[in-house]
C-alpha cells in the first residue's frame, strides 16, 4: 500500500494561508469538489470520493487518531460511477457518514496541501507528504514539520481526527470508517 505522513489543522483565514501556500507551491491551486460517503469497515477506514462530475474513487486507509504528523496507508481505485458503487456498498456496509468539502489542492515538492472549506465544519488544511517506498516515516515527519513552520500552522492548530469523525462523533467510539 502507498504511504503518506499528513496532518490537520483547524484554520481561521484560510485566504491569508492561501497568500503563503501559493509562491511555495509548484503547483496549483486547483479547486475541487469533493462529496465523501463512509462505509462501515473493521480495519480502518472506507469512503467513496464522489467529485461530482462522474468520477470517483474508492478509498481506503489506516492511520492513527493524534495530534501532529502520523503515517497513513492507503489504496485508491478509480471508478466511472460512483453513484451505483455508493448503491452497492450502501447496501453491503452500511454507510456511517458523510462530509462534503470545497478543497483547494497545491503541490509543494512532494507534498499535497488541501485547504479545504468542510461543510458543517469550518476551514482546514491538509498536508500530505508523500512517502516512497522503504523511505523512513521520519523523513515525512521532517518536512510536515519544515511546512507547517513555514506556513505558520502552530501545534494548537492541530486536531487529531477524520473530519468525518468531527461530524459524527459516534464513530469515534465504534471505530467505523
Amino acid at each position: 500500500m502507498a504511504r503518506n505522513t499528513e496532518i490537520k489543522a483547524r484554520i481561521a483565514d484560510l485566504d491569508a494561508l492561501a497568500r503563503r501556500v501559493a509562491p511555495l507551491a509548484t503547483t496549483g491551486p486547483t479547486e475541487i469538489a469533493q462529496d465523501d460517503t463512509f462505509f462501515a469497515c473493521p480495519h480502518g477506514r472506507l469512503k467513496l470520493r464522489d467529485f461530482g462530475d462522474g468520477r470517483g474513487e474508492l478509498i481506503f486507509y489506516q492511520r492513527a487518531d493524534q495530534t501532529g504528523p502520523k503515517t497513513s496507508f492507503y489504496a485508491i481505485t478509480p471508478t466511472g460511477s460512483p453513484d451505483t458503487l455508493r448503491e452497492v456498498l450502501t447496501l453491503a456496509h452500511g454507510q456511517t457518514g458523510r462530509v462534503v468539502k470545497q478543497r483547494t489542492l497545491y503541490l509543494v515538492g512532494r507534498t499535497r496541501v488541501h485547504l479545504d472549506r468542510v461543510e458543517g465544519l469550518g476551514t482546514f488544511m491538509e498536508l500530505e507528504v508523500v512517502l516512497r517506498d522503504g523511505e523512513p516515516v521520519e523523513a515525512g515527519e521532517r518536512e510536515a514539520h519544515d511546512l507547517m513552520q513555514q506556513l505558520g500552522i502552530e501545534p494548537a492548530q492541530l486536531i487529531d481526527r477524520a473530519y468525518v469523525d468531527m461530524s459524527h462523533p459516534r464513530h469515534l467510539a465504534r471505530r467505523h470508517c
